[in-house]
């Protein structure tokens, strides 16, 4: 058992402080049990806490940090522009550089508008696609999430095709009621919902990668198919590639599954792990957003210096040849490692895997494209077997439902230690 004397006092300050000890609510460990790790330092591969613990990360700060943690060429980025400032509210070099960089090497984005987080992206995207179409309801589907903004809060109903139910105390009925709500991977609810709400609907926004409800894999039949619907009902699909996003290839999902969106976001992983978001589109589209158009959005912090050059640095670096395709081949080679053993063992497991993201599913199910499909019960596996990678030296999101990334700067030596503690764990949670 590692101590975690200091963390367990800092939560204990903190919940002086903060709802619940926390600034995000999945940080609080109240689906594993224990206390928070309070993290003090990352590097590389690794992360410590306040103990002085040290861990082999599979977070990665939720995705973004694809080349590990603190990055020699995005630090020193950081620190020679940190020098000038931090903030202005008016344009800047960077701004120009880093946009210039994705779109050249973006097909997708011919414009596009930072902001400063995914969330802020997403709701930017939505009051796009609303005023472009001049519609006011949308779609989307049950196990993607978006961010929490109000009228992102929303879970399916009863039906097939409903309005959905608010998933937060204090978003009001009426945000609510522009929600359609679907499962994921059913194109018949898609066809019925077009045909239920002719002529009002603004557009689709998917995770075209789901990834914040386990690893729900769509196929790119799914995805296309959504692009027709689009088109012949004149909306927007809006890919939501806050962690596909430069994840996955360059080009994102968008890119590896070659399904052209109508308006893309992003967060964090192109500001270096920095607080960033964007959403881009067509000039067309784009024309639309203030001061050319009417739709209306803005922020002190949008296109913050400081983010701006930490995410070229990283960008960049991203940019190098082959680097997706090694990436994902460790991924591969170290996924291969955890099937294999759970093969041998005949453990009702399957690990999910696209690019460098990975998910570990309590459930034997060849394919999960929705999020009905998750067993809540399988997820009680997963505490004991979290426990077992902490006290291991092995650090993964505090939630069955999240899933793993690999970055850059992992070894195979260190993916091949890491496979052999979660085996470990895996004998632990099927015979405890």
């Amino acid at each position: 058992m590692v101590s975690t004397t200091q963390s367990e006092n800092l939560y204990k300050e903190a919940r002086n402080y903060f709802p619940g000890g926390v600034n995000s609510p999945v940080r609080a460990f109240r689906s594993v049990g224990g206390t928070p790790l309070f993290i003090t330092k990352g590097d590389g591969a690794y992360v410590w806490d306040a103990d002085g613990n040290k861990y082999l990360d599979f977070c990665a700060s939720w995705g973004p940090l694809i080349l590990g943690h603190n990055n020699a060429l995005v630090r020193e980025t950081v620190i020679e522009t940190i020098q000038n400032g931090t903030s202005f509210g008016a344009p800047t070099i960077q701004e120009n550089e880093l946009a210039q960089l994705i779109i050249n090497n973006h097909r997708f984005i011919e414009k596009l508008r930072f902001v400063s987080s995914g969330t802020e992206a997403v709701m930017s995207a939505i009051r796009l696609a609303r005023g472009y179409t001049k519609r006011d309801k949308y779609i989307k589907f049950e196990g993607c999430y978006h961010g929490h903004a109000d009228h992102l809060l929303v879970k399916a109903g009863s039906g097939l095709v409903t309005f959905g139910e608010s998933t937060s105390a204090g978003v009001p009925k009426s945000f609510v009621d522009e929600t359609i709500v679907l499962p994921l991977y059913n194109e018949q609810a898609v066809l019925e919902a077009f045909s239920m709400f002719k002529d009002q609907i603004a557009g689709i926004i998917i995770e075209p990668v789901p990834a914040n409800n386990g690893l729900l894999l769509q196929t790119r039949k799914f995805l296309k198919f959504l692009r027709a619907q689009c088109d012949a009902n004149g909306a927007l699909l809006i890919f939501d590639e806050v962690i596909s996003g430069f994840r996955v290839g360059f080009e994102g999902a968008a890119g590896l599954y070659r399904v052209k969106p109508d308006i893309l976001t992003f967060g964090k992983i192109i500001g270096g792990g920095l607080p960033v978001g964007a959403y881009g589109a067509s000039a067309t589209i784009m024309s639309t957003v203030s001061p050319e158009g009417p739709v209306y959005q803005a922020g002190t912090l949008s296109g913050n210096p400081v983010a701006m050059s930490a995410g070229k640095a990283q960008l960049s670096q991203l940019m190098a040849p082959g680097f997706y395709r090694n990436l994902s081949k460790k991924t591969a080679h170290f996924v291969r490692s955890l099937r294999k053993h759970i093969a041998m063992r005949q453990y009702p497991v399957r690990v999910f895997q696209i690019g460098s993201v990975f998910w570990i599913s309590f459930s034997d199910l060849e394919h999960v494209r929705a999020a009905a499909q998750i067993d809540a019960a399988s997820m009680l596996y997963f505490k004991s077997f979290f426990h077992h990678l902490i006290n291991n030296g092995i650090y993964f999101g505090p939630s069955g439902y999240e899933v793993g990334f690999v970055s850059s700067v992992h070894t195979l030596e260190e993916l091949d230690f890491a496979a052999g503690i979660i085996c470990d764990a895996l004998d632990v949670a099927f015979h405890k």
